[in-house]
């Protein structure tokens, strides 16, 4: 007996979400593409959200929808990192700082692409270091307040920033112990993990309220990585 073509639809729902996550960052390589990037981001995060929570409530979890999962967040994560790091380069005239800011952009590139292989090994242990879209999200903030400032007349580079964040995260991708306090981490239900991506969105509309909702965020990132780091694994 043949399977109905709802119940097929059904049963890879989550898989075709996890693709239309990714679908839409081709708008980054066109003319004038690099405008899209904020959206296209929360966009992504929600995807990358909603896929999982599909293939829970659904009852629709497998071995190739995770890694479906990781190969989708491999690919959108590296692209927009590469995508911050080139522009960055280039706004900055490929000067000193802006070659920095290119460079820690590929080794943190690098570094997803190694944690999220690593992931599709079965003998792995989940859940240690920070998961790349965290450094996303981070991304995200820096690049997002910048921008504020700058359409009030104020002017923050955000290159240093950005090296930063693209350091300590080739770092925590791949350290072999659990970082605590990560919100999204600590976000289990449907409920709360719609909240940290209305929290994404009210960031993105309202910039005053990104400067709140990202330090929350890289607090809870820092607070993670050290209490990790000092006790030299996760519990």
């Amino acid at each position: 007996m043949h399977e109905s073509p709802r119940n097929i639809f059904v049963r890879n729902l989550a898989n075709i979400t996890s693709v239309l996550g990714v679908l839409p960052l081709c708008i980054l390589f066109l003319e004038n593409g690099y405008q899209y990037l904020l959206p296209l981001i929360v966009y992504n995060n929600i995807m990358d959200d909603l896929d999982g929570v599909l293939a829970s409530k659904l009852n629709i979890k497998s071995s190739f929808g995770a890694l479906l999962d990781n190969v989708c967040d491999a690919i959108a994560h590296t692209v927009f990192v590469m995508v911050v790091g080139m522009n960055y380069a280039q706004e900055t005239g490929f000067t000193y700082v802006g070659g920095i800011c290119l460079a820690s952009s590929l080794v943190a590139a690098v570094a997803m692409i190694v944690r999220v292989v690593s992931r599709l090994q079965p003998t792995v242990v989940a859940g240690i270091g920070t998961p790349t879209n965290e450094l996303i999200r981070h991304m995200f903030f820096v690049v997002l307040i910048a921008q504020a400032l700058k359409a009030q007349g104020l002017v923050l580079d955000p290159t240093p920033f950005l090296i930063a964040v693209f350091a300590i995260h080739s770092v925590s991708m791949l350290v072999p112990f659990k970082l605590p306090y990560l919100i999204r981490t600590l976000t289990k239900s449907a409920t709360s993990i719609a909240l940290v991506n209305v929290a994404l969105i009210v960031a993105y509309f309202v910039p005053y309220a990104a400067i709140g909702i990202g330090a929350l965020f890289f607090s809870t990132y820092l607070c993670s990585f050290l209490a990790a780091a000092i006790n030299g694994r996760g519990k």
